[in-house]
Order: C-alpha cells, then sequence, then structure tokens
C-alpha cells in the first residue's frame, strides 16, 4: 500500500470542521489525532481527570475500530496533562486500558486550546490484510 487513507469522519469542534483528519492509515500504521474528552458527543466540562482519561482512550478505541484495529495494537502515545497533578489519576486508568505490554509513552504538561485536562495521541501498527 503506497498512499495514505483517512480514516473516520471530517471533524468537528464547535461548529467548525478542523483541518485534520481523525485518523491514517499509511501502510501497516495508523496514526491516530489528539483525542480530547468527548461524551455524548459534546466536550466535557470537568468530571475530573479519570473520567476525562476514560472518554480520551474510548475515542482512541473508536477511532482505532474505524481502522480495523484494537487498543492492543497502539505502539506509541503522546499524552498532554494540564497539571502534573494529574498523572497518577491519569495513569491508573490508562493502566486498565493498557494492562500488558504498554505500548511506549512520552507524556507532557502544557496549555490546552480547549479547557480540559488531557488529550491522548497514539500510533498503531497493524498489518493491512
Amino acid at each position: 500500500m503506497s498512499k495514505k487513507i483517512v480514516i473516520g469522519e471530517p471533524m468537528v469542534l464547535s461548529g467548525d470542521t478542523l483541518s485534520l483528519s481523525k485518523a491514517i492509515r499509511a501502510g501497516d500504521f495508523v496514526f491516530v489525532t489528539g483525542q480530547l474528552p468527548f461524551k455524548g458527543g459534546k466536550l466535557m466540562q470537568g468530571g475530573g481527570i479519570e473520567a476525562q482519561t476514560r472518554a480520551c482512550i474510548e475515542g482512541v478505541r473508536d477511532t482505532l475500530a474505524q481502522a480495523d484495529c484494537e487498543l492492543s495494537d497502539v505502539v506509541k502515545s503522546m499524552v498532554w496533562l494540564k497539571s502534573k497533578e494529574d498523572f497518577a489519576g491519569f495513569n491508573a486508568v490508562y493502566a486498565v486500558y493498557f494492562p500488558e505490554a504498554p505500548p511506549a509513552r512520552s507524556a507532557l504538561v502544557g496549555e490546552f486550546l480547549v479547557d480540559v485536562l488531557v488529550e491522548i495521541e497514539v500510533t498503531a501498527y497493524k498489518p493491512s490484510i
């Protein structure tokens, strides 16, 4: 496979269509855009780091499914947290979703363009059929 394939529908936030793809399959790799915590189609306001982390990972899982992948196919994740004090709560939830052979991971603390506590981006590896 020599070309990239767009996975998922266009992304919309606050009524605006964003200039990015939900995910891209390039060969045997699937690159998933950073997932924000959504619940019921709306950006979560509050809920704490645990609930927001679950929402992000479930968004990642749902996007991966559209590319015929699972969380177990994730080889690398990148995590942004609003506060380093949230790391323990984030890590406890993350460990539930990646209990064995967890992916390589980087984590940073920083500001977000929207009012959330966490964002998670992943790369999955699954050879195409």
